[in-house]
């Protein structure tokens, strides 16, 4: 019953959701995906389910949650108010929420994505060109990338594997560039 209810924090889920920074305890191994905190610009090329080109623009927003024990993306592509914006196939919205893995070494990353019904869980590590994460529990396999690291850009591409990783076919990119407004956009 509602009347059971005690507590509720001020503020709601925002409140208990978002965090300012990463926890102390947790700043270096959150650095790998804490670079990213900030609010992007996304220019997504891809293909249709037809085989054509296709292309769109997009929002990215990252930031700490979890009391500063991980880190939560929203990719938005169509942005608002763009023409396809919530159309499936080519749409999505979705969030991901990473933390590194003490124990396994790496990050768990696991994407949600209600506009296509998508649920995959990822594992990451960085690479010598950026950062890695691969999804091999379902078909097809998933590796997904960032690439060409700068505090101001980057690009991320997804590729599918049907035949367990031997070769990959490249689906979409998107490349990033941090917005103008973003406190987070340092010189550099």
């Amino acid at each position: 019953m509602a009347s059971d209810i005690a507590w509720s924090p001020a503020g709601g889920l925002a409140s208990v959701l978002h965090a300012s920074g990463p926890l102390d305890s947790r700043r270096e191994a959150l650095s790998l995906f804490g670079q990213f905190v900030g609010s992007w610009h996304l220019d997504w090329t891809g293909t249709t389910a037809a085989g054509e080109a296709a292309s769109t623009t997009g929002e990215l927003h990252v930031g700490f949650v979890l009391g500063g024990r991980a880190v939560q993306d929203v990719w938005i592509v169509p942005g608002p108010g763009q023409p396809g914006e919530g159309e499936p196939p080519l749409a999505f919205h979705g969030t991901t929420i990473r933390f590194f893995d003490d124990a396994r070494g790496a990050w768990r990353s696991t994407w949600i994505e209600p506009i296509n019904g998508l649920v995959r869980r990822f594992i990451g590590r960085p690479t010598t060109e950026g950062i890695e994460l691969l999804s091999d529990e379902d078909a097809p396999a998933l590796r997904w990338r960032f690439s060409e690291i700068t505090p101001r850009s980057f690009v991320w591409t997804a590729e599918s594997s049907d035949d367990a990783g031997q070769t990959w076919t490249h689906r979409e990119q998107m490349v990033a560039m941090r917005m103008r407004t973003d406190p987070t956009n340092t010189p550099g």
